[in-house]
């Protein structure tokens, strides 16, 4: 069982940066892709951005410029670097993980329990 945790997140003045982090914890797996996705209240999960195990990385038009993915440690850690934030990124922040258990190729899809960003003065 893949379980991810994720931590970083906080109370940040508009203009700041916070960096988000994610590691996933299990025996036996592989993970194709670890997305973040971002919600606010009465609004629907968002995605923000995605890694893929070879370092692909893709973000959404509103934070391009001003987040970053990156992973490390073999791939079971990620990151979102956010910079430059404003208000409206103010929401709960969740890593998804996609992948298999190994060697019997399960697939799974699993998330994190998110972690609070807040942007405000």
């Amino acid at each position: 069982q893949v379980q991810l945790v994720e931590s970083g997140g906080g109370l940040v003045q508009p203009g700041g940066s916070l960096r988000l982090s994610c590691v996933a914890s299990g025996k036996n797996f592989h993970i194709n892709i670890m997305n973040w996705y971002r919600q606010t209240p009465g609004k629907q999960r968002e995605l923000v951005g995605l890694i893929s195990s070879i370092g692909i990385t893709s973000l959404v038009d509103s934070v391009k410029g001003r987040f970053t993915i990156s992973r490390a440690n073999a791939n079971n850690t990620v990151y979102l670097q956010m910079n430059n934030l404003n208000p409206e990124d103010t929401a709960v922040y969740y890593c998804n993980a996609i992948g298999q258990s190994l060697p019997t190729r399960a697939s799974f899809n699993t998330w994190g329990p998110g972690t609070q960003v807040t942007v405000d003065r």
